[in-house]
Protein backbone atom coordinates (compact mmCIF):
# COMPACT_ATOMS: atom_id res chain seq x y z
CA UNK A 1 0.00 0.00 0.00
CA UNK A 2 1.49 3.33 -1.02
CA UNK A 3 1.42 6.47 1.09
CA UNK A 4 -0.15 8.46 -1.74
CA UNK A 5 -3.81 8.81 -2.52
CA UNK A 6 -5.00 5.46 -3.91
CA UNK A 7 -7.01 5.15 -7.07
CA UNK A 8 -10.04 2.94 -6.46
CA UNK A 9 -11.33 0.82 -9.32
CA UNK A 10 -15.16 1.01 -9.53
CA UNK A 11 -17.09 -2.05 -8.24
CA UNK A 12 -18.50 -3.06 -11.62
CA UNK A 13 -19.93 -6.51 -12.28
CA UNK A 14 -20.58 -9.38 -9.88
CA UNK A 15 -18.68 -10.00 -6.64
CA UNK A 16 -18.37 -13.68 -5.75
CA UNK A 17 -18.25 -14.40 -2.01
CA UNK A 18 -16.56 -17.75 -1.37
CA UNK A 19 -17.14 -19.35 2.01
CA UNK A 20 -15.15 -22.26 3.41
CA UNK A 21 -17.84 -23.72 5.69
CA UNK A 22 -21.56 -23.77 4.91
CA UNK A 23 -22.82 -24.05 8.47
CA UNK A 24 -24.68 -21.73 10.81
CA UNK A 25 -22.72 -18.53 10.16
CA UNK A 26 -22.53 -18.88 6.38
CA UNK A 27 -26.17 -19.86 5.85
CA UNK A 28 -27.39 -17.12 8.19
CA UNK A 29 -25.29 -14.61 6.25
CA UNK A 30 -26.52 -15.78 2.83
CA UNK A 31 -30.18 -15.98 3.90
CA UNK A 32 -29.96 -12.52 5.45
CA UNK A 33 -28.45 -10.89 2.39
CA UNK A 34 -31.13 -12.42 0.19
CA UNK A 35 -33.89 -11.32 2.59
CA UNK A 36 -32.55 -7.76 2.48
CA UNK A 37 -32.32 -7.87 -1.31
CA UNK A 38 -35.98 -8.92 -1.48
CA UNK A 39 -37.01 -6.11 0.84
CA UNK A 40 -38.10 -8.55 3.55
CA UNK A 41 -35.63 -7.41 6.22
CA UNK A 42 -33.12 -4.77 7.32
CA UNK A 43 -29.33 -5.40 7.60
CA UNK A 44 -29.07 -4.73 11.35
CA UNK A 45 -25.49 -5.03 12.60
CA UNK A 46 -23.85 -4.14 9.28
CA UNK A 47 -21.66 -1.05 9.40
CA UNK A 48 -21.38 -0.97 5.61
CA UNK A 49 -25.16 -0.90 5.16
CA UNK A 50 -26.44 1.10 8.16
CA UNK A 51 -23.44 3.02 9.48
CA UNK A 52 -22.71 6.68 8.82
CA UNK A 53 -19.41 8.55 8.71
CA UNK A 54 -18.79 12.14 9.77
CA UNK A 55 -16.87 14.30 7.30
CA UNK A 56 -15.25 17.60 8.17
CA UNK A 57 -16.24 19.73 11.15
CA UNK A 58 -19.21 18.95 13.37
CA UNK A 59 -20.71 22.26 12.29
CA UNK A 60 -20.79 21.16 8.63
CA UNK A 61 -23.39 18.47 9.25
CA UNK A 62 -21.95 16.04 6.68
CA UNK A 63 -22.89 12.52 7.81
CA UNK A 64 -23.42 10.27 4.77
CA UNK A 65 -24.04 6.55 4.95
CA UNK A 66 -20.78 4.65 4.52
CA UNK A 67 -22.20 2.78 1.52
CA UNK A 68 -22.94 6.11 -0.14
CA UNK A 69 -19.53 7.56 0.69
CA UNK A 70 -17.19 4.78 -0.46
CA UNK A 71 -17.62 2.72 -3.65
CA UNK A 72 -18.71 -0.62 -2.18
CA UNK A 73 -20.18 -3.50 -4.15
CA UNK A 74 -23.98 -3.43 -4.20
CA UNK A 75 -25.78 -6.24 -2.39
CA UNK A 76 -27.57 -7.13 -5.61
CA UNK A 77 -24.20 -7.91 -7.21
CA UNK A 78 -23.20 -10.59 -4.66
CA UNK A 79 -23.16 -14.27 -5.58
CA UNK A 80 -22.24 -17.06 -3.19
CA UNK A 81 -20.19 -20.23 -3.26
CA UNK A 82 -19.03 -22.54 -0.47
CA UNK A 83 -17.14 -25.68 0.52
CA UNK A 84 -18.22 -28.05 3.29
CA UNK A 85 -17.52 -31.67 4.28
CA UNK A 86 -21.27 -32.15 4.75
CA UNK A 87 -23.01 -32.17 1.34
CA UNK A 88 -26.26 -30.45 2.44
CA UNK A 89 -27.35 -27.48 0.35
CA UNK A 90 -27.64 -24.10 2.08
CA UNK A 91 -31.36 -24.56 2.80
CA UNK A 92 -30.99 -27.96 4.43
CA UNK A 93 -27.91 -26.82 6.33
CA UNK A 94 -29.76 -23.74 7.63
CA UNK A 95 -32.68 -25.93 8.73
CA UNK A 96 -30.30 -28.29 10.53
CA UNK A 97 -28.46 -25.43 12.25
CA UNK A 98 -31.75 -23.97 13.48
CA UNK A 99 -30.64 -20.34 13.67
CA UNK A 100 -33.43 -18.82 11.59
CA UNK A 101 -37.16 -19.44 11.94
CA UNK A 102 -38.78 -21.65 9.34
CA UNK A 103 -40.88 -18.72 8.15
CA UNK A 104 -37.74 -16.68 7.45
CA UNK A 105 -36.13 -19.59 5.61
CA UNK A 106 -39.28 -20.22 3.62
CA UNK A 107 -39.11 -16.68 2.21
CA UNK A 108 -35.67 -17.39 0.64
CA UNK A 109 -35.84 -21.19 0.36
CA UNK A 110 -35.65 -21.26 -3.43
CA UNK A 111 -32.44 -19.23 -3.37
CA UNK A 112 -30.77 -21.24 -0.59
CA UNK A 113 -31.59 -24.60 -2.17
CA UNK A 114 -29.54 -23.67 -5.23
CA UNK A 115 -26.31 -23.23 -3.23
CA UNK A 116 -24.59 -26.59 -2.92
CA UNK A 117 -21.17 -26.92 -1.28
CA UNK A 118 -18.12 -27.98 -3.24
CA UNK A 119 -16.10 -30.86 -1.73
CA UNK A 120 -14.03 -29.47 1.11
CA UNK A 121 -10.38 -29.69 2.07
CA UNK A 122 -10.93 -31.28 5.46
CA UNK A 123 -9.15 -33.57 7.90
CA UNK A 124 -10.19 -34.86 11.30
CA UNK A 125 -6.58 -34.44 12.37
CA UNK A 126 -7.38 -30.71 12.65
CA UNK A 127 -11.12 -30.75 13.56
CA UNK A 128 -11.74 -33.87 15.60
CA UNK A 129 -15.45 -33.51 16.37
CA UNK A 130 -16.73 -33.26 12.78
CA UNK A 131 -16.80 -35.55 9.79
CA UNK A 132 -18.50 -35.80 6.41
CA UNK A 133 -18.27 -37.48 3.02
CA UNK A 134 -17.99 -34.35 0.85
CA UNK A 135 -14.20 -34.19 1.04
CA UNK A 136 -11.44 -33.81 -1.53
CA UNK A 137 -8.66 -36.42 -1.76
CA UNK A 138 -5.00 -36.09 -2.60
CA UNK A 139 -1.76 -34.67 -1.28
CA UNK A 140 -1.81 -31.20 0.22
CA UNK A 141 -0.29 -29.82 -2.96
CA UNK A 142 -3.00 -31.55 -4.99
CA UNK A 143 -5.68 -30.24 -2.63
CA UNK A 144 -4.39 -26.69 -3.12
CA UNK A 145 -4.55 -27.13 -6.89
CA UNK A 146 -8.08 -28.52 -6.64
CA UNK A 147 -9.16 -25.46 -4.63
CA UNK A 148 -7.58 -23.15 -7.18
CA UNK A 149 -9.50 -24.93 -9.90
CA UNK A 150 -12.73 -24.55 -7.88
CA UNK A 151 -12.09 -20.81 -7.60
CA UNK A 152 -11.46 -20.39 -11.32
CA UNK A 153 -14.47 -22.51 -12.26
CA UNK A 154 -16.79 -20.65 -9.89
CA UNK A 155 -15.67 -17.29 -11.22
CA UNK A 156 -16.22 -18.43 -14.80
CA UNK A 157 -19.58 -20.16 -14.27
CA UNK A 158 -21.02 -17.33 -12.16
CA UNK A 159 -19.56 -14.69 -14.48
CA UNK A 160 -17.94 -12.87 -11.56
CA UNK A 161 -15.79 -9.80 -12.05
CA UNK A 162 -14.08 -10.22 -8.66
CA UNK A 163 -13.96 -12.65 -5.72
CA UNK A 164 -13.38 -12.57 -1.96
CA UNK A 165 -13.03 -15.47 0.47
CA UNK A 166 -14.22 -15.36 4.11
CA UNK A 167 -13.46 -18.36 6.35
CA UNK A 168 -16.68 -19.44 8.10
CA UNK A 169 -15.63 -22.99 8.97
CA UNK A 170 -14.66 -24.54 12.28
CA UNK A 171 -11.86 -23.85 14.72
CA UNK A 172 -8.89 -26.10 14.09
CA UNK A 173 -6.52 -27.59 16.65
CA UNK A 174 -3.93 -25.27 18.13
CA UNK A 175 -0.80 -24.83 16.01
CA UNK A 176 2.33 -22.83 16.69
CA UNK A 177 4.36 -21.30 13.86
CA UNK A 178 7.16 -23.59 12.71
CA UNK A 179 9.85 -23.84 10.03
CA UNK A 180 7.30 -24.76 7.34
CA UNK A 181 5.61 -21.39 7.88
CA UNK A 182 8.72 -19.23 7.64
CA UNK A 183 8.89 -18.68 3.89
CA UNK A 184 6.87 -19.24 0.73
CA UNK A 185 9.46 -21.76 -0.43
CA UNK A 186 9.25 -23.75 2.83
CA UNK A 187 5.46 -23.66 2.72
CA UNK A 188 5.24 -24.89 -0.86
CA UNK A 189 7.72 -27.66 -0.09
CA UNK A 190 5.57 -28.53 2.91
CA UNK A 191 2.56 -28.85 0.61
CA UNK A 192 4.51 -31.31 -1.51
CA UNK A 193 5.58 -33.29 1.58
CA UNK A 194 2.17 -33.25 3.34
CA UNK A 195 3.71 -31.43 6.30
CA UNK A 196 1.41 -31.74 9.37
CA UNK A 197 2.09 -28.09 10.17
CA UNK A 198 -0.06 -27.08 7.19
CA UNK A 199 -3.71 -27.12 8.27
CA UNK A 200 -6.68 -27.15 5.84
CA UNK A 201 -7.39 -23.46 6.48
CA UNK A 202 -3.84 -22.62 5.34
CA UNK A 203 -4.46 -24.47 2.09
CA UNK A 204 -7.58 -22.37 1.49
CA UNK A 205 -5.67 -19.16 2.24
CA UNK A 206 -2.81 -20.20 -0.04
CA UNK A 207 -5.20 -21.07 -2.88
CA UNK A 208 -7.04 -17.76 -2.48
CA UNK A 209 -3.86 -15.70 -2.51
CA UNK A 210 -2.49 -17.58 -5.52
CA UNK A 211 -5.72 -16.79 -7.37
CA UNK A 212 -5.51 -13.11 -6.29
CA UNK A 213 -8.58 -13.45 -4.06
CA UNK A 214 -8.67 -11.43 -0.79
CA UNK A 215 -8.85 -13.73 2.26
CA UNK A 216 -10.42 -12.95 5.66
CA UNK A 217 -10.13 -15.48 8.49
CA UNK A 218 -13.20 -15.69 10.74
CA UNK A 219 -11.76 -18.35 13.09
CA UNK A 220 -8.85 -18.21 15.55
CA UNK A 221 -6.82 -20.65 13.43
CA UNK A 222 -3.22 -19.69 12.63
CA UNK A 223 -4.09 -19.83 8.88
CA UNK A 224 -2.64 -16.77 7.08
CA UNK A 225 -0.96 -15.31 10.17
CA UNK A 226 2.41 -16.77 9.19
CA UNK A 227 5.39 -15.21 7.36
CA UNK A 228 4.94 -17.44 4.30
CA UNK A 229 1.39 -16.32 3.54
CA UNK A 230 1.95 -12.78 4.79
CA UNK A 231 4.80 -12.41 2.28
CA UNK A 232 2.94 -14.20 -0.49
CA UNK A 233 -0.04 -11.85 -0.06
CA UNK A 234 2.24 -8.83 -0.15
CA UNK A 235 4.11 -10.04 -3.23
CA UNK A 236 0.90 -10.85 -5.11
CA UNK A 237 -0.76 -7.64 -3.83
CA UNK A 238 -3.67 -9.46 -2.20
CA UNK A 239 -5.43 -8.23 0.99
CA UNK A 240 -5.53 -10.66 3.92
CA UNK A 241 -6.75 -10.33 7.51
CA UNK A 242 -8.20 -11.95 10.61
CA UNK A 243 -8.50 -13.63 13.03
CA UNK A 244 -11.75 -14.81 14.65
CA UNK A 245 -15.03 -12.91 14.29
CA UNK A 246 -15.62 -10.64 17.30
CA UNK A 247 -19.21 -11.42 18.26
CA UNK A 248 -20.49 -12.00 21.81
CA UNK A 249 -18.37 -12.13 24.93
CA UNK A 250 -15.20 -10.69 23.43
CA UNK A 251 -17.21 -7.86 21.89
CA UNK A 252 -18.37 -6.96 25.41
CA UNK A 253 -14.79 -7.09 26.70
CA UNK A 254 -13.54 -4.70 24.03
CA UNK A 255 -16.35 -2.31 24.97
CA UNK A 256 -16.01 -2.51 28.77
CA UNK A 257 -12.25 -2.88 29.31
CA UNK A 258 -11.38 0.42 27.58
CA UNK A 259 -13.90 2.13 29.88
CA UNK A 260 -12.30 0.69 33.01
CA UNK A 261 -8.84 1.76 31.86
CA UNK A 262 -10.04 5.22 30.82
CA UNK A 263 -11.32 5.80 34.38
CA UNK A 264 -8.25 4.13 35.96
CA UNK A 265 -10.42 1.55 37.72
CA UNK A 266 -8.54 -1.58 38.75
CA UNK A 267 -9.44 -5.19 38.03
CA UNK A 268 -8.55 -8.17 40.18
CA UNK A 269 -10.44 -10.83 38.23
CA UNK A 270 -12.48 -11.48 35.10
CA UNK A 271 -14.15 -14.86 34.78
CA UNK A 272 -15.91 -15.70 31.51
CA UNK A 273 -17.87 -18.77 30.59
CA UNK A 274 -19.84 -19.62 27.46
CA UNK A 275 -22.65 -22.08 26.89
CA UNK A 276 -23.02 -23.01 23.23
CA UNK A 277 -24.74 -25.91 21.48
CA UNK A 278 -24.15 -25.45 17.75
CA UNK A 279 -21.49 -27.06 15.54
CA UNK A 280 -18.93 -24.55 16.79
CA UNK A 281 -19.67 -25.57 20.38
CA UNK A 282 -19.24 -29.23 19.50
CA UNK A 283 -15.91 -28.56 17.81
CA UNK A 284 -14.70 -26.52 20.79
CA UNK A 285 -15.55 -29.42 23.08
CA UNK A 286 -12.25 -30.86 21.86
CA UNK A 287 -9.42 -29.54 24.09
CA UNK A 288 -7.05 -28.95 21.16
CA UNK A 289 -9.58 -26.79 19.30
CA UNK A 290 -10.52 -25.00 22.53
CA UNK A 291 -6.84 -24.13 23.05
CA UNK A 292 -6.92 -22.22 19.75
CA UNK A 293 -10.04 -20.30 20.80
CA UNK A 294 -8.72 -19.70 24.33
CA UNK A 295 -5.57 -18.03 23.02
CA UNK A 296 -7.74 -15.72 20.92
CA UNK A 297 -10.01 -14.76 23.82
CA UNK A 298 -7.33 -14.34 26.50
CA UNK A 299 -5.17 -11.90 24.57
CA UNK A 300 -7.80 -9.15 24.42
CA UNK A 301 -7.54 -7.89 28.02
CA UNK A 302 -3.75 -8.13 28.07
CA UNK A 303 -3.41 -5.71 25.18
CA UNK A 304 -6.19 -3.32 26.21
CA UNK A 305 -5.28 -3.01 29.90
CA UNK A 306 -1.46 -2.92 29.46
CA UNK A 307 -0.58 -4.35 32.90
CA UNK A 308 3.11 -3.52 32.47
CA UNK A 309 2.19 0.17 32.27
CA UNK A 310 -0.40 -0.06 35.08
CA UNK A 311 0.85 -2.78 37.46
CA UNK A 312 -1.11 -1.40 40.44
CA UNK A 313 -4.36 -1.66 38.51
CA UNK A 314 -3.98 -4.77 36.35
CA UNK A 315 -0.72 -6.48 37.31
CA UNK A 316 -2.46 -9.24 39.31
CA UNK A 317 -5.56 -9.68 37.13
CA UNK A 318 -6.84 -13.27 37.11
CA UNK A 319 -8.47 -13.93 33.73
CA UNK A 320 -10.20 -17.23 33.06
CA UNK A 321 -12.20 -18.30 29.98
CA UNK A 322 -14.41 -21.38 29.69
CA UNK A 323 -16.52 -22.72 26.80
CA UNK A 324 -19.09 -25.40 27.55
CA UNK A 325 -20.80 -27.47 24.88
CA UNK A 326 -24.50 -27.69 25.78
CA UNK A 327 -26.61 -29.06 22.88
CA UNK A 328 -30.04 -27.83 24.10
CA UNK A 329 -28.88 -24.21 23.71
CA UNK A 330 -28.16 -24.56 19.98
CA UNK A 331 -26.92 -21.35 18.38
CA UNK A 332 -28.30 -19.21 21.22
CA UNK A 333 -25.04 -18.73 23.06
CA UNK A 334 -24.95 -17.50 26.65
CA UNK A 335 -21.89 -15.53 27.69
CA UNK A 336 -21.62 -15.01 31.44
CA UNK A 337 -18.98 -12.73 32.98
CA UNK A 338 -18.06 -11.95 36.55
CA UNK A 339 -15.81 -8.90 36.81
CA UNK A 340 -14.12 -7.95 40.09
CA UNK A 341 -13.48 -4.21 39.98
CA UNK A 342 -11.19 -2.30 42.32
CA UNK A 343 -12.06 1.31 43.13
CA UNK A 344 -10.88 4.25 45.23
CA UNK A 345 -8.66 3.22 48.17
CA UNK A 346 -8.81 -0.39 46.99
CA UNK A 347 -12.50 -0.98 47.73
CA UNK A 348 -13.91 -3.94 45.76
CA UNK A 349 -16.94 -3.86 43.47
CA UNK A 350 -18.48 -6.38 41.10
CA UNK A 351 -20.13 -6.36 37.69
CA UNK A 352 -22.00 -9.39 36.37
CA UNK A 353 -23.07 -9.74 32.74
CA UNK A 354 -25.32 -12.40 31.24
CA UNK A 355 -25.37 -11.90 27.48
CA UNK A 356 -28.03 -14.15 25.95
CA UNK A 357 -26.84 -13.70 22.41
CA UNK A 358 -27.23 -15.46 19.08
CA UNK A 359 -23.83 -16.37 17.76
CA UNK A 360 -24.54 -16.53 14.04
CA UNK A 361 -26.89 -13.52 14.13
CA UNK A 362 -23.96 -11.46 15.43
CA UNK A 363 -21.46 -13.00 13.00
CA UNK A 364 -23.50 -12.73 9.77
CA UNK A 365 -23.22 -8.93 9.34
CA UNK A 366 -19.48 -9.21 10.04
CA UNK A 367 -19.15 -11.59 7.09
CA UNK A 368 -20.99 -9.09 4.89
CA UNK A 369 -18.86 -6.14 5.96
CA UNK A 370 -15.61 -8.06 5.56
CA UNK A 371 -16.56 -9.23 2.08
CA UNK A 372 -17.35 -5.67 0.99
CA UNK A 373 -14.40 -4.02 2.70
CA UNK A 374 -11.86 -6.61 1.52
CA UNK A 375 -13.14 -6.15 -2.01
CA UNK A 376 -12.73 -2.38 -1.56
CA UNK A 377 -9.18 -2.90 -0.31
CA UNK A 378 -8.35 -4.99 -3.37
CA UNK A 379 -9.74 -2.36 -5.73
CA UNK A 380 -7.76 0.33 -3.88
CA UNK A 381 -4.48 -1.57 -4.17
CA UNK A 382 -4.20 -2.18 -0.42
CA UNK A 383 -2.25 -5.44 -0.26
CA UNK A 384 -1.15 -7.57 2.67
CA UNK A 385 -2.56 -7.37 6.20
CA UNK A 386 -5.58 -5.06 6.54
CA UNK A 387 -5.13 -3.93 10.12
CA UNK A 388 -7.72 -1.19 9.62
CA UNK A 389 -10.36 -3.95 9.77
CA UNK A 390 -9.30 -5.10 13.27
CA UNK A 391 -12.71 -3.83 14.41
CA UNK A 392 -14.20 -7.17 13.32
CA UNK A 393 -11.70 -9.60 14.85
CA UNK A 394 -10.84 -11.03 18.27
CA UNK A 395 -7.18 -11.53 17.34
CA UNK A 396 -6.34 -8.90 14.71
CA UNK A 397 -3.43 -9.59 12.40
CA UNK A 398 -0.80 -6.87 12.28
CA UNK A 399 2.54 -6.20 10.67
CA UNK A 400 5.37 -8.30 12.17
CA UNK A 401 6.59 -7.07 15.57
CA UNK A 402 3.57 -4.76 15.95
CA UNK A 403 1.14 -5.41 18.81
CA UNK A 404 -2.57 -5.49 17.91
CA UNK A 405 -5.00 -2.76 18.94
CA UNK A 406 -8.03 -4.27 20.69
CA UNK A 407 -9.88 -1.19 21.98
CA UNK A 408 -13.14 -1.25 19.97
CA UNK A 409 -13.37 2.53 19.84
CA UNK A 410 -9.80 3.02 18.62
CA UNK A 411 -10.47 0.28 16.05
CA UNK A 412 -13.58 2.08 14.80
CA UNK A 413 -11.70 5.39 14.58
CA UNK A 414 -8.96 3.67 12.58
CA UNK A 415 -11.52 2.08 10.24
CA UNK A 416 -13.36 5.33 9.56
CA UNK A 417 -10.19 7.38 9.18
CA UNK A 418 -9.00 4.83 6.62
CA UNK A 419 -12.22 5.34 4.67
CA UNK A 420 -11.77 9.11 4.87
CA UNK A 421 -8.19 8.78 3.62
CA UNK A 422 -9.28 6.55 0.75
CA UNK A 423 -11.78 9.18 -0.39
CA UNK A 424 -9.50 12.19 0.06
CA UNK A 425 -11.20 13.51 3.22
CA UNK A 426 -9.23 14.70 6.25
CA UNK A 427 -8.98 12.25 9.18
CA UNK A 428 -10.85 13.28 12.31
CA UNK A 429 -8.79 13.63 15.47
CA UNK A 430 -11.61 14.87 17.77
CA UNK A 431 -9.27 17.58 19.06
CA UNK A 432 -11.91 20.25 18.56
CA UNK A 433 -9.88 23.36 19.48
CA UNK A 434 -10.74 25.02 16.18
CA UNK A 435 -14.36 25.50 17.24
CA UNK A 436 -13.32 27.58 20.23
CA UNK A 437 -10.60 29.43 18.36
CA UNK A 438 -13.24 30.46 15.81
CA UNK A 439 -15.69 31.41 18.54
CA UNK A 440 -13.32 33.67 20.48
CA UNK A 441 -12.02 35.24 17.31
CA UNK A 442 -15.55 36.28 16.43
CA UNK A 443 -16.44 37.63 19.89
Amino acid sequence: MSNGQPKITPPTGKLGVLLPGLGAVATTFIAGVEAVRRGASVPVGSLTQMGTIRLGKRTEGRMPLIREFVPLADLNDLVFGAWDPIPDDALKSAQTCGVLKESDLRAVADFLAEIKPMPAVFSRDYVKKLDGPNVKKGSKKELAEQLREDIRRFKDEQKCDRLVMVWCASTEVFLRPGPVHESVEAFEKGLENDDPGIAPSMIYAYAAIMEDVPFANGAPNLTADIPALYNLARDRQVPIGGKDFKTGQTLMKTILAPGFKARMLGLSGWFSTNILGNRDGEVLDDPESFKTKEESKLGVLEYILQPKLYPELYGDLYHKVRINYYPPRGDNKEGWDNIDVVGWLGYPMQIKIDFLCRDSILAAPIVLDLALFFDLAQRAGMSGVQEWLSFYFKSPMTAPELYPEHDLFIQLTKLKNTLRWLMGEAPITHLGTEYYDDYYRDV
